[in-house]
């Protein structure tokens, strides 16, 4: 007997006739007398004697019955489980990302995901480059999202769009800043540098030398949000990424793109054999749509 064959029996045996077997399950009333024709002939004998509209069942179809019952139990769990996957409910998401997209773009995509799947719990952490690869392996985390892939590491990665390191600065500091700032306008301003801040801080040491410029720097920060934090308190200007500037601004505040951008990319990381859930690679599409948005 295979899954239709115990499904049919189970119903005709539960509901006492064809008709009402049918009604149970909505197919044809020929499709489970059907089904439960050939159901018997494999067997070797009957499950029913057919008594005017009523179907009985016989010894052989009481013996069965406790069997097919318990199958059919686990095949509702099972089915039950794929609905709760789909919808999420009793699914927990464990993402760790950068603090900068952890101010403004993760929360955004959360909020909206939870609207979709209101049954699903996020378990989120923020995660520096240096961290990242051990959070994924002592499995503190499923994914984790930064802007560089650790040379080497055996990690599977999904793309999710692509960032810039923007001046951030008070409006009266820079009244007259164009759309795009070239980093020589910044010498004279007393600067706030980023010291320790992985492949993005990198970037920008990197377009230093290449520029063989000298800032004025008057503090260093661990990072972007202690920069912007400066930022605000009226200690300098900075350059941080686009995401915390923008969940950093406020009345007073302004950004600037740079002249030539310096721009990264952001990835969704996980391990090779973890890869994401079809849930969780819905959030991360939905992601993608917020770090992209104009």
């Amino acid at each position: 007997m295979n899954l239709r064959h115990i499904e049919i029996f189970h119903a005709v045996y539960v509901n006492g006739s064809v008709s009402a077997a049918a009604r149970a399950l909505n197919i044809s009333q020929p499709s489970v007398s059907k089904t439960l024709r050939h159901a018997e002939t494999l067997l070797g004998f009957e499950l029913f004697q057919r008594t005017n509209s009523r179907l009985v069942p016989t010894e052989d179809a009481h013996a069965l019955f406790g069997n097919v019952a318990d199958i059919q139990e686990r095949v509702r769990a099972l089915r039950e489980a794929g609905r709760n996957l789909r919808t999420g409910a009793g699914t927990t998401l464990r993402i760790s990302a950068l603090p900068s997209l952890a101010l403004g773009a993760l929360p955004t995509a959360v909020s909206r995901f939870l609207q979709l799947h209101p049954e699903v719990r996020f378990d989120l952490h923020t995660v520096h480059h240096n961290d990242l690869l051990r959070k994924l392996y002592e499995r503190e985390t499923d994914i984790a999202i930064a802007a560089e892939v650790p040379r080497g590491a055996p990690l599977g990665q999904v793309w999710l769009g692509e960032g810039e390191l923007v001046v951030f600065y008070r409006e009266q500091d820079m009244p007259d800043a164009p759309s795009r700032v070239e980093l020589t306008r910044l010498a004279g301003h007393s600067f706030i540098t980023l010291a320790a801040s992985g492949p993005i801080g990198q970037l920008f040491s990197t377009e230093l030398d290449r520029l063989a410029l000298d800032l004025d720097e008057v503090a260093s920060a661990r990072t972007f949000y202690i920069a912007a934090a400066l930022v605000r308190a009226g200690v300098g200007v900075t350059i941080v990424d686009n995401f915390t500037a923008e969940a950093s601004m406020a009345p007073g505040l302004a950004m600037r793109s740079l002249k030539p951008p310096l721009t990264f990319d952001v990835h969704a990381m996980h391990l090779l054999d973890r890869p994401p859930s079809a849930l969780a690679l819905e959030f991360l599409a939905l992601l993608r749509e917020v770090i992209e948005a104009p």
